[in-house]
């Protein structure tokens, strides 16, 4: 266990800082399966934004990796364009 104040606080926000990083993958995760099932193009367009917007933000904080990002961006405009 931690014997100072620092490492005690650093535990706590650590924690706190896991718990939203991992809602937040989940949540953009589940974002790209639903754009991946839509059959409607209309509909994949007007979602497509949003998962871009959701990925780009997870790399910018480091949740992902950069190069994960852009293969996952590249991925979904391609299944988009292909509906």
């Amino acid at each position: 266990m931690a014997n100072h104040k620092s490492a005690l606080k650093r535990i706590r926000s650590t924690e706190t800082r896991r718990l939203r990083n991992r809602y937040q993958h989940k949540t953009t995760r589940n974002a790209i399966k639903k754009l991946r099932d839509l059959t409607k193009k209309k509909d994949a367009e007007k979602m497509f934004p949003e998962v871009v917007s959701m990925i780009d933000r997870l790399a910018k904080r480091n949740i992902i990796h950069a190069n994960k990002a852009a293969n996952l961006k590249s991925g979904l405009a391609k299944h988009v364009a292909s509906l």
